[in-house]
């Protein structure tokens, strides 16, 4: 069920970037604040029960996972939730800090990728194509700044 959640998750999130790239980027906002809380948690008090993906993921992830990452996990995965928290900060400002947000997610989706079913796969790619039209079609203006096209009511 979770991986089914996913999948809905990703089409929405590639949908409403196709229609309003600012309300995709609160969803992208939303989406890595969570993540970012979830995996500091993890990090900081189970971060081996991130090992169990190697099961899933390719060969080259299997053998990174199992080899130096587990011997690092404790370190890794709160500064993974760092950058994920700096990725959700950047999609409501402006600017470069949006580039900066859209680059961030686009190269951690498409690195979680290879986990496969580990990491929702294909999850993360739907993410990305989200991302790639945020990059491309948003103004880039603050979030909170109404756009011209929030002002008309269809």
């Amino acid at each position: 069920m979770p991986y089914l959640i996913s999948q809905a998750a990703s089409l929405i999130i590639l949908i409403v970037a196709l229609k309003r790239t600012r309300w995709a980027r609160w969803l992208f906002s939303i989406l890595f604040l969570w993540a970012s809380g979830t995996n500091m948690y993890l990090g900081l008090t189970d971060p081996d029960s991130y090992l169990d993906n190697a099961r899933f993921a390719i060969p080259l992830y299997r053998d990174f996972i199992n080899g130096w990452f587990s011997h690092h996990n404790h370190i890794i995965i709160p500064l993974i939730a760092i950058g994920q928290f700096f990725i959700a900060v950047g999609m409501l400002l402006h600017g470069w800090w949006v580039k900066l947000a859209c680059i961030g997610s686009i190269i951690f989706l498409l690195s979680i990728s290879p986990l496969m079913i580990g990491s929702a796969f294909p999850f993360s790619i739907t993410v990305s194509i989200a991302a790639v039209l945020i990059l491309t079609d948003d103004d880039k203006n603050y979030i909170w700044k109404r756009q011209m096209q929030d002002l008309l009511i269809i």
